[in-house]
């Protein structure tokens, strides 16, 4: 019996435990090593020991941990919810209110040495321009794009989906795709589908191999979308730890490539 006071983070780390224990469990027995296990869900191994061993304080976000958990669990053939909701009350989310609320800390100024305090005011003032560039480039690309309006998964067509962009008035990107071309028909076969899940309110830009833009969209919560076409896909997502990203029916990690909240990345 654990002789913690009441309030420790004890309890949570032990159910953190018992989840990636039997997470572990079940893929011995699959018969899945850790790096096989790792391979197929596109996550680095060392990801998976820390969370079959609990130490869920080495992985990048709440969301992404939860996501973590779900997937894993998907591919061992177990009931996820009850895994995800174990060890959603004992990590914590950092949303961009909270690293917003983080920024507007005052700065921690010291009589003792005016060095420190030149110090101290240069990070403030190279962390406020890094938020003020990311923000501005996000809503620079949100207001600059078209707003496009994708089939949902479970309502999509045999056929590609073609996008019809909606617009008050006629621009010239604002038109219906109402046909595939001859020779976008001789090449289907090498169409791919990406489909997107939001955890929060996200934006995504993804660009087709030629070059054509094929979304430029800021999602709500909750919302998920596909969409079909030719590689290599060049891809921007905001807000990224909240997006879980399939790619041809297999999980992608975008947690490698998130910097400053915002994931860039090509889809061969």
């Amino acid at each position: 019996m654990s002789s913690l006071p009441p309030g420790t983070a004890e309890p949570a780390r032990d159910g953190n435990v018992m989840v990636g224990a039997e997470l572990a469990r079940a893929r011995e027995a699959a018969g899945l090593s850790l790096e096989e296990a790792a391979k197929q869900l596109k996550f680095a191994p060392r990801q998976l020991d820390a969370l079959e061993r609990g130490a869920l304080d080495r992985l990048p976000g709440g969301a992404a941990v939860r996501g973590m958990v779900r997937t894993y669990a998907r591919l061992l053939q177990l009931d996820a919810d009850p895994l995800v909701a174990r060890v959603r009350a004992s990590v914590v989310v950092q949303d961009a209110e909270r690293l917003a609320q983080r920024f507007r800390q005052p700065v921690p100024f010291s009589d003792d040495s005016r060095r420190s305090n030149l110090a101290y005011i240069a990070l403030s003032l190279v962390l406020l321009v890094v938020v003020a560039v990311v923000a501005f480039e996000w809503r620079q690309e949100r207001s600059g794009a078209a707003r496009l309006n994708f089939v949902a998964a479970a309502q999509q067509p045999a056929e590609p989906a073609r996008v019809a962009v909606a617009s008050a008035a006629p621009t010239p990107i604002a038109s219906v795709q109402t046909a595939a071309p001859a020779e976008t028909r001789r090449v289907e076969g090498g169409w791919r589908r990406i489909s997107l899940q939001f955890e929060r309110e996200s934006w995504v830009e993804i660009t087709s191999g030629s070059g054509k833009l094929l979304v430029s969209e800021l999602h709500a919560a909750g919302a998920e979308r596909v969409v079909e076409g030719l590689p290599p896909f060049s891809v921007v997502i905001g807000n990224a730890q909240y997006v879980r990203l399939t790619y041809n029916d297999k999980p992608f990690d975008l947690i490698p490539h998130v910097k400053v909240e915002v994931a860039r990345f090509t889809l061969q």
